[in-house]
């Protein structure tokens, strides 16, 4: 179970966080959600090995190894960058604490990810593995996420979420009641693509439920993802957005990550402000963690002239 953490604002519509970032230190936020089933089938099948793909700085490799140290079974991280990278990455430097070993792939070599040609030479080198897809985004990830809505959920109008893969996303909305709008913001530009991923998980769990995609100037009455908010794109930011999470952390002694949940926090004071939800709706906001990987960013922001 989770706290839930109302905020006060200015404004009719009652505003919730549902705080699964604070559900553990280390692997808390939604990759739990999209791991817990994974590792459970892993284990079920007698492997002792996860191996699983990320970057830099994913929370789903920070998230991976520290569950996997826990759960006493090995861990393999392939990671879409060179090993002289990895002085640049606190993420890769716990990971490698909590016992993952890392395998470096570049950027060319990670694009390979789905092919079994290369999973099969992976297979040569590390033996047998219970393999995760980036990012926890199968099935089991999807189901997963059935748990984060719960009985103390059920009063709400309007649930958000970031939205990187949609696994997330699409696990709230499978589980929803029939009243509940589910509303994904994109944080990267998927020009419509993570729609289509939902329809297709929608499919493949014979869902009857319909999402459609948004910009940020529509009035919000169906489950949506919306775009406009991604300040340039995946793991992009400006001084608008690093102002906004500043403000909010100080006032509301939360703190947010720059890649996902500082755009969707922005997103929703936004969209309340523009008056696109009804007066007096209730609405929850998903806190996904991934506060772990703000230092690299905050580095990398020194170093950066923005906007």
């Amino acid at each position: 179970m989770y706290p839930i953490h109302q905020l006060n604002i200015k404004t009719s519509i009652l505003l919730d966080i549902a705080r699964i970032d604070l559900i553990h230190p280390e692997y808390g936020g939604n990759k739990l959600f999209k791991l817990e089933l994974n590792v459970a089938e892993a284990i079920k099948n007698k492997h002792s090995c996860i191996l699983t793909f990320g970057g830099l700085h994913s929370n789903h490799i920070f998230s991976t190894s520290a569950y996997c140290r826990e759960l006493r079974l090995k861990s393999i991280g392939v990671i879409r960058a060179y090993a002289e990278n990895f002085l640049t990455s606190p993420t890769l430097f716990a990971a490698q604490s909590n016992g993952m070993q890392l395998e470096f792939a570049g950027k060319s070599n990670y694009k390979l990810k789905n092919e079994q040609s290369f999973i099969n030479e992976l297979k040569e080198k590390y033996g047998d593995f219970y393999l995760i897809p980036e990012g926890g985004a199968n099935k089991l990830g999807v189901e997963g996420c059935f748990t984060i809505l719960n009985e103390n959920t059920k009063h709400y109008d309007y649930i958000f979420c970031a939205c990187g893969t949609a696994t997330t996303y699409t696990g709230l909305l499978l589980s929803a009641e029939d009243h509940q709008k589910i509303v994904g913001i994109s944080v990267l530009n998927d020009k419509g693509s993570l729609c289509e991923t939902v329809k297709k998980w929608l499919i493949k769990f014979n869902s009857t439920k319909q999402v459609s995609s948004l910009t940020n100037s529509d009035f919000i009455n169906s489950n949506c993802i919306i775009s406009g908010y991604e300040q340039g794109g995946y793991a992009k930011t400006n001084k608008t957005l690093i102002n906004f999470k500043q403000s909010f952390e100080e006032k509301h002694q939360i703190k947010l990550d720059y890649i996902y949940t500082s755009k969707l926090f922005y997103a929703v004071f936004d969209i309340i402000e523009k008056k696109h939800i009804p007066s007096n709706c209730k609405v929850l906001i998903v806190h996904s963690g991934g506060t772990q990987g703000n230092k690299a960013f905050e580095e990398k922001i020194k170093n950066t002239a923005l906007k």
